[in-house]
């Protein structure tokens, strides 16, 4: 996982030669994922960037029709965000949902000059068009496949596991 993430911060830093970046991670293991992120670019660039995070849980497109209450965790953008280019760092993409959510709750904030997004694993399957600018792996999937992200910090453990569907036992 670190190599994976060592190899994305080496692109931003490529792709933004401005400088004018903040990292932003999607609660709760994509704003993990960009704490790591953050370090290794801002030791790249020498330089501390702006660091945030957000919750998308209002801003899910199922939020009235989800059978249980959303888990809500602060948002913390401590800075503006106008005339930078904030990358939306979170653990896998999907349909692409959960980042329209994401780009929703971010512009509730200011306007950015642009927006990037890191992804750790693309399962493909997209509902909306958005498309990552930075993918740490492309992992085909079938829909009822499940991609797990494990974070140290969390799980105690590193690892990205593809699980097959639970079968329903015979009666």
């Amino acid at each position: 996982m670190r190599r994976t993430l060592v190899r994305i911060g080496h692109e931003i830093v490529e792709g933004n030669a401005d400088r004018e970046v903040a990292i932003v991670g999607i609660h709760r293991r994509g704003a993990i994922l960009a704490t790591r992120l953050h370090q290794l670019v801002s030791d790249l660039l020498d330089e501390d960037l702006p660091l945030g995070d957000i919750d998308i849980a209002f801003y899910r497109d199922d939020f009235a029709t989800r059978p249980q209450h959303p888990v809500v965790h602060a948002s913390h953008l401590d800075f503006a965000i106008a005339q930078r280019t904030v990358v939306v760092v979170d653990d896998v993409l999907y349909t692409g949902r959960t980042v329209r959510a994401a780009i929703e709750a971010l512009f509730d904030y200011g306007r950015p000059q642009r927006v990037q997004l890191a992804v750790l694993a693309d399962r493909g399957h997209r509902e909306l068009p958005i498309r990552p600018d930075y993918v740490g792996k492309n992992l085909p999937t079938a829909r009822a496949e499940r991609v797990n992200v494990r974070v140290e910090e969390l799980d105690g453990i590193d690892e990205v596991t593809i699980t097959q569907p639970q079968e329903a036992p015979l009666a």
